[in-house]
């Protein structure tokens, strides 16, 4: 049994203050994407996991898809399976592809072992795993606050836009990200200037990784101002980067942008 797990973009991002357990309150609009990773279970002797396409860095047996398994085998007494994940969703982008893949199992177990588990049980499992974890789980667009990991609906449709991101061959360190940012009190909450009409997004929502990313990595803040120049209506770095995402009336050929370096999806 198999399911596909997509990636997210954040429609603005605000560091709102330091928390005294370490991690940051935020505000943020999470956007499902439809780039996807596949996740599929095997019934197996043992419990494994296989890992094909794009690359992770790291041992299989530490990567948070195979956790939430063996959380919900040892909650559940299931027996053993193979976890085959085939990653296309690019790592060190911003686009929440690890904790996607782990929300997804959760629902894929749910399903395949027939446990049950309502949609907030569910997030419960998946919280612990990543701050934006809990949000794959109805995958819907939604305002997230606190760690990122407390959520409200939201009615946001891009549907009638083109949208586009492009990853450069830069990995962004989320812990890295994190320890270079300057926090502050915005002067109004990203849920409300969410549905500001779309024009008036580039004056009032902002990713607070960009300036500390971008001096890291200016190839990323060239990326973006490319996307400006092609008469993209809103474009941003998503989540600690390193990908950028534009938003166009219609769909724009990018060729000031095209090269072997960069990747572009149709999002």
């Amino acid at each position: 049994m198999l399911t596909f797990a997509n990636a997210k973009i954040n429609l603005g991002l605000f560091l709102t203050e330091k928390r005294a357990d370490g991690y940051h309150n935020l505000q943020t609009v999470f956007y499902p994407i439809k780039i996807n990773d596949v996740v599929e279970l095997v019934d197996a002797e043992e419990t494994s996991m296989l890992i094909k396409g794009v690359d992770i860095p790291g041992d299989a047996a530490d990567n948070i898809c195979f956790k939430a398994f063996q959380i919900l085998q040892k909650e559940f007494n299931l027996p053993n399976q193979q976890i085959v994940l085939l990653k296309n969703i690019p790592v060190g982008a911003g686009l929440g592809g690890g904790s996607s893949d782990a929300a997804f199992l959760i629902k894929l177990v749910n399903q395949k072992f027939e446990l049950g588990l309502n949609d907030d049980q569910m997030e419960a499992y998946a919280r612990p795993l990543g701050a934006d974890c809990a949000f794959f789980i109805k995958n819907k667009p939604t305002y997230a606050f606190a760690k990122g990991d407390e959520f409200e609906e939201l009615t946001i449709d891009l549907s009638d836009y083109y949208l586009v991101l492009v990853k450069p061959p830069v990995h962004v360190s989320t812990a890295q990200a994190y320890s270079k940012v300057n926090v502050k009190q915005p002067s109004s909450s990203l849920k409300d200037l969410i549905h500001l009409p779309l024009q008036d997004w580039q004056a009032q929502i902002y990713n607070d990784f960009e300036p500390s990313v971008f001096e890291k990595y200016p190839q990323i803040d060239e990326i973006k101002t490319k996307l400006y120049q092609a008469a993209a209506k809103f474009a941003l770095m998503s989540g600690s980067g390193s990908s950028v995402f534009a938003i166009f009336e219609k769909e724009v050929k990018l060729p000031e942008l095209e090269n072997d370096n960069l990747v572009f999806y149709d999002i």
